[in-house]
């Protein structure tokens, strides 16, 4: 197959973002003195240990991508699939990947991989993430378990260990689905659970379609689809994340270990009513789906909170979207998570329930409709305990172990392969956000866990 993949371009296809300068507040910078080799393990979970990484590449890999789809006025990234920010990003990861004399090589669904070993030896360890963002999102998502893969990497070669399996880093494309809607799409096709048909019906919002921005921006949209071939060479798959959530914060923990990604789902609710004159309709005479809606939202927030779930009412249409007019529709949509099938049914059935409650008390006519969901993804237990043991190792340190709201890769493909997840602590617990944060040492304490993870998996 052919794929223009030779480096960073001047010219951005359609819905490119033009790249800013700064760092910004919310990104660390990591001191060149705990950036030193060392000769032994060292033990990045406690808080009072040295962290060292080899050479200076952590701080200078996230120092150069950092600026790479910054926006100037949001201080957010815009790094969406197939555009300039996005394609910039694909060129660092090339140029990583060469520096250090990995074989480079980007497979029939534009995941980018670098490879040390024989990818066809099989039973390959793999790590990474993804390179992308949501619109205005932060400098965490995904950046961090790539660059950190590098690094580890980097770490693994300063303590001279000697690799018995295949080691990857990939760049999954399109994770976030900022641009076409559907997230992971670039494991998902590679898994086999976006059919080619499927992948070409998407679209952006301004009407491009997923094989058109591949072919503009120099790749084959003709190759795209399943790739067992490819997964049947890998072993293990080991995402590192920061934290979407401040339960490492809560517990005083660097790092922590993925159990599973919680059930969820997206539903949308249309409240129709009757349109009228804001101005002239007495209230006693109003069928206002607005309020409707409105009493909903509120019965969601007593519904998670009485499950220890969530449940989010994030998008809405209004029609006529007049200032000075009652809508006849509210169109509005439900994101909900819990930790169990259990949970969620019972959240999702009690919004239902007291959303038709609602409408009938004010007329109005109510449709719902399941758009999407996710069954609970349980990552590999033996996997997951086996890091919680290299973890653990010669410490006595027991690494907590977290689900999980958020949808990710890994999850994408432990259907396949066995997968695992370490989570990097997040102070704040604000994700997708340009207010994202990890503190400079616990992002060293993240290269350090997951090099150990990757020593005790492909050099034994």
């Amino acid at each position: 197959m052919t794929q223009n993949d030779s480096g960073r371009s001047g010219n951005s296809p359609v819905g490119a973002e033009a790249s800013s300068p700064g760092a910004g507040s919310a990104a660390p910078t990591l001191p060149h003195s705990q950036l030193r080799s060392s000769g032994g393990t060292p033990n990045a979970l406690r808080n009072d240990c040295p962290q060292p990484v080899s050479g200076n590449s952590f701080h200078e890999m996230w120092r150069e991508l950092l600026p790479i789809g910054r926006h100037a006025d949001s201080h957010g990234y815009r790094r969406f699939a197939w555009t300039g920010a996005d394609l910039d990003c694909r060129a660092w990861f090339k140029e990583q990947a060469e520096a250090r004399g990995l074989v480079y090589e980007v497979d029939r669904n534009g995941n980018q991989w670098a490879w040390l070993g024989d990818p066809a030896a099989g039973d390959a360890v793999v790590t990474g993430s993804h390179l992308d963002s949501v619109p205005d999102g932060g400098a965490f998502d995904g950046p961090l378990g790539v660059v950190s893969s590098f690094a580890a990497l980097d770490e693994l070669r300063g303590r001279g260990v000697d690799f018995t399996k295949p080691l990857a880093i990939v760049n999954f494309g399109d994770e976030e689905g900022a641009r076409f809607g559907l997230a992971c799409v670039g494991s998902r096709l590679a898994a086999g659970q976006l059919t080619v048909e499927n992948a070409h019906r998407l679209t952006d919002g301004d009407g491009v379609s997923l094989p058109r921005a591949m072919e503009v921006a120099g790749y084959d949209p003709d190759t795209i689809g399943a790739d067992p071939e490819r997964l049947a060479r890998i072993g293990a798959f080991v995402e590192l994340h920061v934290e979407q959530g401040r339960a490492l914060d809560l517990s005083g923990d660097r790092v922590g270990i993925a159990s599973a990604i919680w059930p969820h789902g997206r539903w949308r609710f249309d409240f129709r009513g009757e349109a009228n004159h804001a101005g002239t309709t007495r209230l006693v005479d109003r069928r206002d789906p607005m309020l409707a809606y409105a009493e909903t939202v509120l019965a969601a927030r007593r519904e998670a909170q009485l499950a220890g779930a969530v449940a989010t009412f994030g998008k809405i249409s209004v029609e006529p979207n007049g200032v000075n007019a009652i809508p006849s529709l509210v169109r509005v949509w439900l994101d909900s998570r819990a930790e169990d099938q259990a949970s969620l049914d019972a959240v999702v059935g009690g919004i239902e329930k007291a959303a038709r409650d609602y409408a009938a008390a004010h007329g109005i006519d109510l449709d719902i409709v399941r758009e999407s969901f996710t069954p609970v993804v349980e990552f590999d237990h033996a996997l997951r305990d086996e890091l919680g043991r290299i973890l653990g190792k010669d410490t006595g340190i027991t690494v907590p172990v977290l689900g999980t709201g958020a949808g990710h890769d890994a999850g994408i493909l432990s259907g396949s392969i066995p997968t695992a997840m370490l989570f990097v602590r997040n102070p704040t617990g604000v994700s997708h956000s340009p207010a994202e944060f990890a503190a400079e040492d616990d992002c060293v304490a993240g290269v350090i866990a997951l090099a150990d993870v990757l020593e005790g998996l492909a050099c034994t």
